[in-house]
């Protein structure tokens, strides 16, 4: 199912287990259904509630499919509408969800203007900064320039307004600013499997992935959201990860994994309960998203007090290695780490940003010899 009605939204939030297993598209997440002829002024959308199920403020754009600015083709990703924030421009939409129940927003966004854009997106109500992110797009990591991006919250009412904001204005071209496009939402059970003493150590809990799409999805550095969208897991890094498929990508084991994108810049990590001065077995698969990202990879893992560094030969093709490490913890607390000593790039001459592929994280005791 890639859309989720009002009314299936409605029905379900008095039923927290069926709400648990929906998942997509919120009600005109693709903005298919738009305005009519007399609520526009050329592309410009002249009346706030022109759209279904969204109210708009500031300078908002209809964006057709094939449509230029200049010589530019503004890119809708899927379908044939989106929507392009201009000066102070904001969406927002109203959603029916269980209060105390965790969610991930997944949504398409694309730079068309300036190098330095940003994206405001935010839940009300909150009573968490952290339930509020200021998103950079100074990088663009798919190779047609339209990047997925998700966020995580935890809901505080049984209805929340959902917002994109674009706080800056330009005097000269008042529509410049991103493109945005395919809102979805995904809840997530209370109780997360664990791996061993790992959560969600295959990475099969994670962000709404956009049916037939080949962007992948990115999980926002934790300056940006504290609520990370990959269950267990935090991201400690300036940028972002990708959470990959299997369906479009090479994927060691089951369906879902992350590819560490952004070199050093892109880190995982989660702390465990441990036993001071027992030793663990740490095991996880590395390899490449057959995206043709070649060459040398190193994969850093950091565990305890530990250090090890773990080289893959990729060929861009796909394939993975199943990698067994030992550690001993130092406290009743040990964080576990994994990040990319080198940076990537598709071998496509795209210039899009690429990595090593790690999933199936699993730690045990160790027997005792």
């Amino acid at each position: 199912m890639n859309s989720i009605s009002v009314t299936l939204v409605l029905l379900c939030a008095t039923l927290p287990v069926a709400l648990s297993l929906i998942e997509g598209l919120v009600y005109n997440g693709n903005f298919e259904h738009g305005p009519k002829s007399w609520q526009l002024s050329g592309s410009h959308i002249l009346d706030p509630h022109a759209l279904p199920n969204w109210v708009i403020s500031g300078f908002v754009e209809y964006i057709k499919s094939g449509q230029k600015q200049g010589d530019m083709v503004l890119p809708v990703p899927r379908g044939n509408s989106a929507l392009r924030l201009g000066n102070n421009a904001s969406i927002r939409t109203t959603i029916q969800v269980t209060k105390g129940l965790f969610y991930s927003l997944t949504f398409g966004v694309s730079r068309t203007c300036a190098q330095d854009e940003k994206l405001n997106l935010s839940v009300i109500p909150n009573s968490e900064a952290n339930d509020s992110a200021m998103l950079p797009m100074q990088t663009m990591y798919s190779t047609d320039g339209w990047d997925t991006f998700s966020w995580g919250f935890l809901a505080e009412a049984s209805k929340v307004d959902i917002v994109f904001h674009h706080p800056q204005t330009d005097k000269y071209n008042p529509g410049c600013g991103p493109i945005i496009d395919l809102v979805a939402l995904k809840a997530f059970p209370p109780h997360t499997r664990r791996q061993g003493i790992v959560k969600n150590g295959n990475f099969e809990e994670g962000p709404y992935v956009i049916p037939n799409t080949t962007w992948g999805v990115l999980i926002p550095s934790n300056i940006e959201d504290d609520h990370c969208p990959l269950v267990g897991w935090v991201v400690e890094s300036l940028k972002a990860v990708r959470y990959i498929d299997s369906d479009h990508f090479a994927v060691p084991e089951g369906k879902r994994a992350v590819e560490l994108v952004a070199g050093r810049e892109s880190v995982i990590a989660q702390t465990l309960r441990s036993i001071p001065n027992t030793v663990y077995n740490l095991e996880f698969f590395v390899g490449d998203a057959k995206n043709l990202c070649e060459g040398s990879m190193l994969v850093e893992v950091f565990a305890g007090n530990s250090t090890f560094r773990v080289p893959y030969e990729s060929k861009g093709k796909g394939g993975s290695k199943l990698v067994r490490l030992q550690f001993k913890a130092v406290s009743s607390r040990s964080k576990i780490r994994f990040l990319s000593s080198y940076y990537h790039m598709k071998s496509d001459f795209s210039g899009s940003l690429c990595g090593p592929v790690v999933d199936g994280v699993r730690i045990r005791v160790a027997p005792r010899a």
